[in-house]
């Protein structure tokens, strides 16, 4: 890569100025606080925010002990201690107060903004290059999902310490030969920004890629000598990517597991077409969703995903003849693909082809290019320059306004997914089951009559709704069949349960159905459905406590102790569990540890206990 053409230092944040750019960078952090604070009005969301957040024992513990298991335990097949460790500082600060997470991630992202322009100005020199580039990051609509979504911190604290260790990284280049001490600890400073972005999101394996493509916009050679000075980062980008892999398909999350089956032509179309899709969001991003579906297939793909082969062929063909000694378009466009690729779903993760909060990093190197020319405009002082200088202030307003409105949308669950439902009414599955889970909350919980009533119908078509469009899936079954065992219609409730665990015949589905079944005094089919979940997950604590139940009530003790001593051992905090225990103790003379056990169900809350055996026990 060749220098092209326009000056490369219009200032310089080593220069005699170094205060004007702490304001600048200040000022823009403000901008972008100023349009994106609506989001701190907002609440939780059912999309991963409950097992991330509301439900998340780790979060609540920050004893030795609690950060042994912060930094051990995967949540939803995701390896990224560091964003469950800020979850926890909001909980210790807060407890579940929404407002407390929400301030933290748009804190989070305002730093990621500063650190976005300190990056552009090492790189560019040039300050409005560098504003623009941080404006874009800051303002962009495609960021809020990263932002105003609590799930989405990881992709925050992941960009900081990622950029942070370019930003070390540069400083490092740039040292003399004379400063070998300073050199090292900021190379040790790159490593350990390096491995927090890796704790945050294992997504910054990336960043060796990312090192190399600044040495070349630096004019630095890719010499043996440079690349073997990466291997600990390309030994630690391996290191994680195992982890994120291995996680990841314990979780399930790795594999095409939708409705539709697509060979590798069709991986490389729907690879394209996301990456098409992002370029495109990137200029005007609108018709924006939290959740993109992998495109319908009926006997093929639609010719517009076919066609984004081609579309970025063509697009590859002219940046290598016209802009390959362009260093800003190779490097800015490079940035993107790199910090892109995984996940464009060759390896298909999860259910949906594009996320928004996927751009967060990679749109830096698109970004920079934007900043760059709006620079070269301003400085050539041309007569287009001051008019093309409004349009840009108007784009800038219009994406803030775009993304202070997309805030909103985050407010809650109704709002999330009700706005899905608008713009994909008949591509959007999850937006209904998720949806139809909240009205069935509300019916659930309320004590409001035509609350009631109103919920329960909007349940009703929404989950029978997810019936139509996913008929091969389990989920909205077992919905049905949780609606119709909440209003004690058993029968169509087990006819529901009984196709979900056909259609899924996963250990907690049959645990579930047998806990069904036995509120419809079928505990002999609810037996085999608790061995069968036994079977595929010895560590299920429901099935040992539904076993162990039916067994003591159909007084064969000792298997039923070997039940309820393994729910125990899972979970030794259930009281119901100690309870059952004692009938068991008693039958085999063995009154006082039976009382001891009444007595720790009664310390744990349980409010069930019989009163006359209690006193029987005491005598």
């Amino acid at each position: 890569m060749q220098q092209n053409n326009g000056p490369l230092n219009q200032g310089n944040p080593n220069s005699d100025q170094p205060y004007i750019s702490m304001l600048i960078a200040a000022g823009i952090a403000i901008i972008t606080w100023l349009f994106l604070k609506t989001c701190l009005n907002n609440t939780l969301t059912n999309w991963d925010d409950v097992q991330y957040i509301k439900d998340n024992p780790l979060i609540k513990d920050l004893s030795a002990e609690g950060l042994k298991a912060i930094f051990s335990t995967p949540v939803l097949g995701n390896y990224h201690p560091l964003t469950i460790l800020s979850y926890a500082f909001d909980y210790a600060a807060g407890g579940p107060d929404p407002y407390i997470y929400h301030l933290h991630s748009l804190a989070l992202h305002c730093i990621a903004t500063i650190l976005v322009y300190w990056l552009a100005m090492l790189l560019t020199k040039r300050p409005v290059a560098a504003a623009i580039t941080a404006l874009l990051f800051g303002l962009h609509p495609m960021h809020v999902e990263s932002v105003a979504w609590l799930s989405g911190r990881k992709d925050e604290l992941c960009a900081i310490y990622y950029i942070g260790a370019c930003i070390a990284y540069v400083y490092q280049k740039n040292t003399t030969t004379a400063t070998k001490t300073r050199s090292a600890l900021l190379y040790a400073l790159t490593l350990l920004f390096f491995v927090c972005a890796l704790l945050s999101k294992p997504v910054a394996v990336t960043l060796p890629v990312t090192l190399l493509l600044i040495d070349r916009f630096q004019n630095r050679k890719w010499t043996l000598r440079a690349i073997l000075a990466k291997t600990p980062h390309f030994l630690l980008a391996i290191a994680f990517g195992i982890i994120s892999f291995s996680t990841q398909h314990a979780f399930g999350a790795v594999g095409a597991h939708h409705r539709f089956s697509y060979n590798v032509f069709d991986r490389l179309a729907i690879g394209c077409y996301a990456l098409v899709t992002y370029l495109a969001k990137a200029i005007a991003p609108t018709n924006l969703h939290c959740f993109y579906p992998y495109p319908e297939m009926h006997d093929g793909l639609s010719m517009f995903c076919y066609a984004a082969i081609p579309l970025i062929a063509v697009l590859a063909f002219v940046l290598w003849k016209f802009a390959r000694n362009n260093k800003m378009i190779v490097f800015g466009f490079l940035f993107f693909i790199v910090n892109i690729f995984l996940l464009l779903q060759f390896i298909p993760v999860g259910d949906a082809v594009i996320a928004e909060r996927y751009t967060y990093i990679p749109y830096i190197g698109l970004f920079l290019i934007a900043g760059w020319y709006a620079s070269e405009l301003l400085a050539k002082n041309s007569m287009a320059g001051k008019p093309l200088l409004g349009l840009a202030v108007l784009y800038l307003l219009w994406l803030g306004v775009q993304s202070r409105d997309r805030c909103t949308v985050w407010y809650d669950s109704v709002s999330l997914w009700s706005d899905e439902l608008k713009k994909q009414p008949d591509n959007e599955t999850v937006a209904y089951s998720n949806l139809s889970a909240i009205y069935f909350d509300i019916w659930n919980n309320s004590n409001d009559r035509n609350e009631r009533r109103v919920a329960y119908d909007s349940a009703l078509y929404l989950f029978n709704r997810s019936v139509e469009l996913m008929p091969d899936s389990a989920a909205p079954y077992q919905a049905l069949g949780m609606l119709h065992y909440a209003k004690h219609e058993l029968p169509e409730a087990i006819a529901y349960f009984g196709r979900s665990v056909i259609l899924s015949p996963g250990a907690e589905a049959h645990s579930n159905f047998g806990n069904l079944l036995v509120l419809a005094n079928r505990a002999d089919l609810a037996l085999q459905q608790y061995d069968t979940a036994i079977a595929q997950n010895p560590d299920l604590f429901a099935a040992h406590l539904g076993r162990g139940k039916i067994l003591r009530k159909e007084n064969h003790f000792a298997e039923a102790m070997e039940d309820l001593n393994a729910a125990r051992t899972l979970k030794p905090e259930y009281a119901e569990v100690y309870y059952e225990r004692s009938f068991c103790d008693t039958q085999m003379i063995n009154k006082a540890v039976a009382l001891k056990d009444v007595e720790t169900a009664i310390s744990l809350g349980y409010n069930h206990v019989d009163s006359s055996y209690y006193r029987l026990l005491k005598q």
